[in-house]
């Protein structure tokens, strides 16, 4: 968490009492970490993305996974369709009946293809 808090992606809320009356703090993402682009920054997003869905039942977790081969131009496109539709979502206001969600998108080498 501290690490998190001294890059900027977490800020601390208010100490709260819980409800077995242990000091709590909340911690509330900053909006950075959507876009980061920092030295050692997946690695962090990575460790915090498995923190979050730990114990949560998998039935819950939506998660997709494609294998494609392509040349830079269009993963360059892709990564900027998938960004300018981030965007636009960070952008809206909060719907008054959401629930919160988190999404956490990976484009990476594929190891495994030839």
């Amino acid at each position: 968490m501290r690490t998190l808090v001294d890059t900027g992606l977490l800020r601390a809320e208010s100490a709260r009492r819980g409800a077995r009356g242990a000091r709590e703090v909340p911690y509330r993402a900053t909006g950075l970490s959507w876009d980061a682009d920092a030295p050692g920054i997946s690695a962090t997003l990575i460790a915090t993305f498995l923190e979050e869905i730990r114990g949560l039942d998998p039935d819950v977790i939506a998660v997709s996974r494609l294998g494609l081969k392509l040349n830079e131009a269009s993963r360059r496109e892709l990564y900027d369709r998938f960004r300018d539709l981030l965007v636009e979502f960070k952008e809206r206001p909060a719907d008054p009946d959401g629930s919160p969600l988190s999404l956490l998108v990976a484009i990476h080498p594929d190891r495994q293809a030839g």
